[in-house]
């Protein structure tokens, strides 16, 4: 009986996987810069970092997604997007604003509060 639950089980959640929507993460990231409201957005000239150029943070359904432009290198003009989901307001305030005892640096708050939270896309 066991074994049947278990077979059972694991057929579901095989069919649940092939059946889940995959959405790219430039389709992602278009329809939250096209659908969500935008917080906040910081650009190079705050940032002044040597490898963010720009970031924003935008609300979707009372989640925080955040779109950064990210520079390919310290001493390029060429830059490449990316898509963080479900980021704690929190966690946006202190990027935005430094925590207590946070670093001035953007980058590194950056690091600290947004990275771990990529999206699942491809």
């Amino acid at each position: 009986m066991k074994s049947i639950i278990l077979h059972s089980l694991i057929i579901f959640l095989t069919i649940q996987k092939v059946n889940a929507q995959e959405v790219s993460c430039d389709e992602l990231q278009k329809f939250i810069e096209q659908k969500a409201y935008q917080k906040n957005s910081l650009h190079s000239y705050i940032l002044n970092s040597s490898w963010l150029y720009k970031v924003t943070a935008y609300d979707y359904d009372f989640k925080i997604y955040v779109v950064a432009e990210i520079k390919e290198s310290e001493y390029s003009y060429s830059t490449r997007t990316y898509i963080f989901c479900g980021i704690p307001s929190q966690n946006w305030s202190n990027f935005v604003y430094g925590g207590y005892g946070d670093s001035d640096s953007y980058g590194e708050r950056f690091h600290k509060y947004i990275l771990n939270y990529t999206c699942n896309c491809y």
